[in-house]
Parts: structure tokens; sequence; C-alpha cells
């Protein structure tokens, strides 16, 4: 019921005053509340009448109004979700710390780049000029922009035809494995390993097994092992700038890792996120490119080495699992929208790609090199295991007995947001270790953030 904004004004004064009574304890007449508050008779019915459709008061015809305390609201019970939903896939524990922090903090662990080290400028100017293009506001084909997907073949020796423009690498990944295998499959990954891989396989109902690898990737020998112990068929590796190591899988260790993928007939995804964040000298060419039989899917994007929110990324794939793979995309979504698809492709083949590529490895080996120092200079007893050519991380040995969990949440008491080790590990981590990232951080950033960890060792 609709009231005058006089009798909305007499409403909240005569909740003010059941607010200070008991419930069931009884109003003034309404002669006796007009008088109160100098108001006719027919505004405080109004009033009251409006406050009886809250709940606020009752009306007892021969008898008066009375107050009403609502009672307070029950609290949800969500107990019977837990039976429902039965076991989690995924760890709570692996998850990130997205959106935890604030935003004063020092991000020592976060895998993308620093304002400063995006090309805001161009996204800018080729964002304005796809937005004025329909094809930005009309559905797209579902495997993609055909032109962008010809220029993330480049330099895979891929056809157009193999490729399928994703929403970045994270959903890549879950979407490939969910894919290629079936749930209570086993998914192969080195150790340590980048913890999304981790809850992908998780997400995608798989189990997992961890095989070591050292400076030169995944260990041949131990994937043998593995590959017979679980007959798995897939195997998820960062031949690329590995994520936390930094380590390069070697020319000899490629032969035969994809070997042993022909050998056991399985699937390696190849997680190549870092392709574009080398630093001392060019990247090793995609393990994809090395295998004519399709047993390697690779993983692209530019969430890594553009900017954080373009979620646009490629998957290439040949063969059955490829039409498996691009079958399947629609499952999910129509497309990857397609403005955002406009710009990645304006970038790509414009000569602002090659600019922001420069600037970048600059920035980026500048930043290396001072975390470096800084690490050397302020945290004795800790070690970085090995200077990384490429990618974005270190991965940093600590002193025998210390823990990298309780370091890590001291750390980040404090502003400073590292890597716990443990979470780049399947099972118990060998030694202590945390990760430092170098690309979201400004040099003074850097240095002041390892001084402060060192305080705390």
């Amino acid at each position: 019921m609709a009231i005058d904004n006089r009798a909305a004004e007499i409403a909240e004064m005569i909740k003010a005053q059941a607010a200070s009574m008991r419930a069931g304890d009884k109003l003034p007449a309404v002669r006796a509340l007009s008088k109160s508050y100098g108001a006719s008779p027919v505004t405080i019915t109004q009033a009251l009448t409006a406050l009886s459709a809250l709940g606020l008061v009752r009306a007892e015809p021969g008898r008066g109004t009375f107050v009403v305390k609502p009672e307070a609201p029950k609290e949800p019970d969500y107990a019977w979700q837990s039976s429902t939903l039965g076991r989690s896939r995924v760890e709570p524990g692996r998850v990130g710390r997205q959106g935890s922090h604030a935003v004063d903090d020092v991000q020592l662990s976060w895998g993308y780049l620093a304002p400063e080290l995006q090309p805001f400028d161009e996204l800018r100017t080729l964002g304005v000029r796809a937005a004025k293009s329909h094809r930005a506001w009309t559905m797209a084909p579902p495997m993609g922009l055909p032109e962008l997907r010809r220029a993330f073949a480049t330099g895979l020796n891929a056809e157009v035809e193999d490729m399928l423009i994703m929403p970045g690498g994270q959903q890549s990944l879950v979407f490939a494995m969910r894919t290629l295998a079936d749930p209570g499959g086993t998914l192969i990954t080195e150790s340590p390993s980048y913890p999304g891989a981790t809850i992908a396989a998780q997400a995608a109902g798989l189990s997992l097994a961890a095989v070591p690898a050292d400076a030169q990737g995944i260990i041949p020998e131990l994937l043998a092992d593995a590959l017979k112990r679980t007959n798995a068929k897939l195997i998820y590796l960062q031949p690329c700038y590995a994520n936390p190591t930094g380590a390069i899988l070697s020319p000899e260790r490629r032969v035969e890792v994809l070997a042993l993928a022909k050998r056991h007939g399985a699937f390696i995804i190849e997680d190549d996120w870092a392709r574009n964040l080398s630093l001392d000298g060019a990247a090793p060419p995609p393990l994809f490119t090395q295998d004519p039989d399709g047993h390697v899917v690779s993983i692209a994007t530019l969430s890594k080495p553009v900017a954080p929110g373009l979620r646009v990324g490629a998957l290439a794939a040949r063969g059955p699992a490829g039409e498996r793979l691009r079958s399947a995309r629609v499952a999910d979504d129509i497309c990857v929208p397609p403005l955002a698809q406009e710009i990645s492709l304006g970038l790509l083949t414009s000569g602002a790609w090659p600019r922001h590529i420069k600037r970048l490895r600059a920035g980026l080996l500048e930043r290396r090199d001072a975390m470096v120092a800084e690490i050397h200079e302020s945290m004795p007893g800790a070690r970085v295991v090995s200077v990384p050519t490429g990618g974005i991380h270190l991965w940093v040995r600590l002193p025998e007995g210390s823990s990298s969990t309780a370091l890590t949440a001291a750390a980040q008491k404090l502003g400073v947001l590292i890597g716990d080790g443990k979470h780049y590990y399947v099972d118990e981590p060998p030694a202590p270790h945390i990760r430092l990232s170098y690309s979201a951080a400004s040099i003074p950033q850097i240095q002041a953030g390892v001084r402060l960890i060192s305080t705390l060792m």
C-alpha cells in the first residue's frame, strides 16, 4: 500500500517507539498517537497499517495495536549438502590466494605481469578499433576466428585446422584433461610443477602420479617406471621455462620422452605458457613440432605475456584427439568472446607485438637480475636453485630445517606474498623451497620484499 510522505515519517517514529518496547506491549491508541505526533488520525492509521504489513505491529479489533518482535532469522542449514556433494575433487589448500591480498601487498607470488610491463597503450588502441567492428559483437566460430587460429599456428608446424581458440591457459588444461581421459584415470606430472595443473587434474577426476624433474626437465627413466606402473595415458609437462624451477627439457630428453609416449600410447599435454618470456637466448621449439603422430597436445596463452585479463589462448592437437577436442568445445561455451579475439589478433599480427616482447624481455631481465642479487645479498643460507633463462619465477632452496609454510604465512602477515614450496609437489617435498616471482613487482618492491623475508628466516 502506498502512503504519503507524512505517514511514512510517522511510521518511522512509531517504529522507533516500538523498538524500545517488549513484544506484546500495547501501543497507545490512535487518538493518543495523533496527539503525540501532531498528525491526523487518518495519517496515524496509515502509518500503523504500513507497520502491520511489515510485521512490526499487530492490530486486534476492539483491543488495540500490539508490538511484534520478529524472530531472529534462522541460520541456514547446509548440512544436507555435505552428503549430497560427496568428496571434493579439488583440494582447497592447493587453490591460490587470488583476491585474498591487500592492494598494497608486495606481490612476489603472482604469475602475471606488473601493470607497467603490460602493453596498455597498444591494447587500448586495439580495443577501440576492434569495438568498432561488427565482428566484435557477432557470434564467432566455436573453434575461433580463422585468422587468430592461423596466428597461433605460426611456429608450431601446425595447420589452422589443428588449432582451437580457448579462454586462457587454465581453462585449456582442465578441458584437455577432462576430454582426453576418463575420470579415474591417472595423470603423470613432473615434480615440482605448476599447482594449477594439479587442481585441473583433480577437477577432471584424475589421480596424480609425480615423477621427479631436475635442471634438464623430467627424468626419462623414472617416467618410464611411472608409465609402466600406472598405465597412465596423460603426461603433463612444461618443456620450456617450467614453473616453478625455470628448467628446460633438454634435447636428449625430449627425444626420450616422445619415444616413451609413443611406446605407451600416451598423450603429452605441453603447457607452453612461457614461450614468449625468454630472457637469455631463444626459447627451444615447442615439443609439438617434434611430434608427427599426435602424441603432443600443446597449450599457449596470452594471459601471461600480455595481461591477465586477456583470457585468450590456443590448444593445438592433431588426429582424432584434435577432432574430439574441437567437438567437445561447444559443451563448455559457444565461443571465446569475439572482442577479446579481435584484440588478440590485432596484437599478434601488428608491429606492436615484437615491440612489446622486446620491452618485456628488458623489463623482466632487469627484475630477475635484481632479485637474484638481492637474494645472494640478503638471504644467507638460501640459494637460487638455478637462474632461469626465461619465465618469471625463481625457485629458492631454504636452509635445512626451515618451514616454507611458516615463512610464507609470516611474510604474508607483513604484506609480502611468496609461494609456499609445498604447493608445487603432489607428494611430500624433499626439501624446503619457496617460489619468488619477479614479474609483478617493481625493483624497489623486489628488493624490499626479499630483505623482509630474510628477517623472518
